[in-house]
């Protein structure tokens, strides 16, 4: 007789005797001395067929066995339970919001994003667990794994990046971040968006991107591989767009052939909101809601964000589908409750918010945290003349002018903050009272023109709206520029820049500040003007990170995670998802603005001694690969040193170059570190699709190493074997 057997019959003994909470005790789920799937065959067996219809939504517990409801929630860059499109149900609450995703990528900084995710995942469990609170959803909808392929992406502010290398490494860190360290359970589940090829906004309810295997496994599939099994994720959405014809809310081939089969992912799979409505109406893929469902959970979806209970009962009701498949389809989404502690009482995040009473976003800690993240994630663009950083004990007097000084904007999958510091704000933190702060919103040229006149300093701000504009509607955006979830940008030249020309003929000391969500193509300022700063939205310490970085408080290292292109016609077609054709810094040939990797310091570097730890690289092995760097500048700073690999006699066609390591290290005035980067010949592998598997060529490679993609220091090259 079998353990679970056994389990059960003695349990059958204790329903009367000791009422429903020792009846929900003794239900072997509950039994951590079983096996993950010995408990979920019991739980499903206890489980009507109307729980388990109801366990295909957000709302997946089931509260006769005493299994808490968990939901979703969003959290690209902190916790959303509030913002812009009212994320918590219309009700919102404070909580600690980062930059946006995008800047997170412009640290280049694996360990900051994991804590970054760790600290959003405890606020998390502590407002789900906090007899003040009891909210929240414990299915954190984050990272993006998306890859920021094209700038007109609306929403390329959610991704980490262009790079499929970098955004790997730092989805693999957000989901390690969330979940926590502990072996047995998370903190909270981890849910990447949006499998799959998703970046394209206009038309996305019933496009298709078209790719190769090769592409698939290379790029697009490989973020979200990597974050299922080297992070650890076992939850991701499934996008609106189909994949070479085939939608993905019914792809079966992707979602269960290539991510459950082969990658191991047993946890959920979730539609876009909307999704089962667009397989009808917009993809035409079946001719009834009914149909759609069935496809979908039999393609691998475990989770609705619709409303899909009819549909699916009609689906049985006709024999599309059967109970088994809906017992197939639950056991995903229970895997997650498991790992979150909701089936015993062995949680060992428990007292998150029980013990600990003092709100976390209220802490000193918590505040300096994010200006720190702030801060580093600020990209100095130029720095001619070396106007930056500038002396507050020199200055008399700052003009501050744009539509985007005064203001920090929380885009639309941002919560709301405790309080936010607009970088006009930040400013005169940094400066006090014994310099003259003057602010313009720049409504009229002139009156920027007269604020800038007599200042010892200039400094323009101008960008995007996350949203669109100020009271913009869904899928609208009031400048051609400018790009949100479900609208494309129409162009990378920013209106505002007129902005920085009338200052600029009034103030040489002019610093010109892009607030935005993604590139634009700033060619004038980049010729005339002296200095240009890159941050993303959303933070609630924008101006103190901002000004810290102005003021010399913190040099700046941030690194551009995607081209800016010169110019829109620099782009292939919105919809050629091909790299090939000359996207990305892996294959284009034109000269950008600014490089991927790119990124100024107030200090200097110098790379020396390239060498490895081995003389060649074995095809199933790894080696070390060491740089000396000696700061020789005039101030401590960070460098981002990276590792490209350039292919020297692939029999197929490969990258120009492609990165393969990166280290962001402080070094401090007149020091040397040496940088070790590890390079695994499983990452120079290209994918053969004859032979169906990764393959890595034996030769010769030319390892680069530099301070950005058109950076590079040194150069030497390795044998693989």
């Amino acid at each position: 007789m079998s353990r679970l057997l056994c389990l059960i019959i003695v349990c059958a003994g204790f329903v009367c005797p000791f009422g429903a909470e020792a009846q929900q005790a003794a239900y072997p789920f509950r039994d951590v001395r079983l096996s993950a799937d010995e408990r979920l065959d019991n739980l499903i067996s206890l489980m009507t067929l109307e729980e388990k219809i109801n366990a295909l939504s957000t709302q997946f517990g089931v509260p006769r066995l005493g299994i808490r409801n968990c939901g979703h929630a969003e959290g690209l860059h902190g916790l959303a339970y509030g913002g812009p499109s009212n994320w918590g149900s219309r009700n919102p609450a404070p909580s600690t919001i980062f930059p946006q995703a995008y800047g997170l990528g412009e640290t280049w900084d694996e360990e900051l994003v994991r804590k970054v995710a760790a600290m959003e995942g405890y606020e998390d469990r502590y407002y789900f667990q906090s007899p003040k609170y009891l909210r929240g959803s414990l299915v954190m909808r984050a990272p993006n794994a998306d890859l920021a392929r094209d700038p007109r992406w609306g929403r390329t502010e959610e991704s980490f990046g262009e790079d499929a290398f970098l955004v790997s490494r730092l989805t693999v860190a957000f989901v390690k971040g969330l979940q926590g360290e502990n072996p047995g359970y998370w903190q909270t589940a981890s849910l990447m968006k949006h499998f799959l090829a998703n970046s394209n906004e206009d038309g996305r309810d019933s496009s298709s991107s078209d790719i190769s295997e090769r592409l698939f496994r290379e790029y697009y599939g490989y973020t979200f591989y990597k974050g299922i099994v080297e992070g650890g994720s076992r939850a991701y959405m499934a996008s609106y767009n189909a994949v070479n014809g085939q939608p993905m809310t019914s792809n079966y081939d992707l979602l269960t052939g290539v991510t459950v089969n082969e990658w191991g992912n047993n946890g959920i799979i979730c539609t876009d909101g909307g999704a089962l409505g667009m397989l009808v109406a917009d993809h035409k893929a079946y001719p009834t809601m009914a149909e759609g469902a069935a496809a979908s959970i039999k393609a691998g979806i475990t989770q609705f964000l619709d409303v899909s209970k009819p549909h699916v009962q009609e689906a049985l009701r006709l024999g599309l589908l059967t109970e088994k498949d809906i017992d197939k389809a639950v056991r995903g989404n229970f895997f997650v409750a498991l790992k979150l502690g909701f089936l015993d009482d062995n949680d060992p995040y428990a007292m998150i918010g029980v013990k600990d009473t003092i709100d976390p976003w209220t802490l000193k800690v918590t505040k300096d945290f994010v200006r720190e993240v702030t801060a580093k994630s600020v990209v100095l663009l130029r720095n001619n003349r070396n106007l930056l950083p500038l002396q507050a004990d020199k200055i008399r007097k700052i003009a501050v002018v744009g539509p985007y000084a005064n203001e920090v904007i929380p885009d639309w999958y941002s919560g709301s903050s405790p309080y936010s510091v607009s970088i006009v704000e930040g400013i005169r933190n940094a400066v006090g009272a014994n310099v003259e702060v003057v602010y313009s919103p720049a409504n009229r040229a002139d009156a920027a023109v007269t604020a800038a006149r007599d200042a010892d300093v200039a400094i323009v701000v101008v960008g995007n709206h996350p949203n669109g504009g100020p009271n913009a509607g869904w899928a609208e955006a009031r400048v051609m520029s400018d790009g949100r979830e479900a609208v494309d940008r129409r162009a990378l030249s920013i209106e505002q820049e007129e902005l920085a020309r009338v200052v600029f003929a009034v103030n040489p000391n002019t610093v010109l500040v892009v607030n935005s969500s993604f590139p634009f193509a700033v060619n004038w300022s980049e010729e005339h003007l002296p200095a240009i700063l890159h941050v993303t939205h959303s933070s609630q310490e924008l101006g103190n990170g901002l000004a810290d970085v102005i003021f010399g408080l913190y040099n700046p290292a941030g690194r551009t995670n995607q081209t800016w292109p010169a110019s829109i016609e620099q782009l292939p077609p919105m919809m050629d998802y091909d790299l090939s054709h000359g996207r990305t810094y892996m294959y284009s040939q034109e000269k950008p603005l600014y490089p991927f990797g790119y990124g100024l310091s107030y200090t200097s570097f110098a790379y020396s001694n390239l060498r490895f730890s081995q003389t060649a690289l074995e095809r199933d092995g790894e080696i070390s690969v060491s740089v000396d760097i000696k700061n020789t500048g005039r101030t401590g700073g960070d460098e981002v040193v990276q590792l490209y690999v350039k292919y020297l006699n692939s029999k197929i066609e490969r990258p120009l170059k492609q990165l393969k390591g990166f280290k962001r290290i402080n070094i401090p005035q007149g020091s040397q570190a040496t940088v070790q980067i590890p390079l695994k010949a499983e990452d120079i592998a290209w994918w053969d699709e004859a032979q169906h598997r990764f393959v890595v060529e034996p030769g010769n490679i030319r390892i680069q190493i530099g301070a950005s993609s058109a950076d590079i220091r040194l150069e030497k090259n390795l044998t693989v074997k």
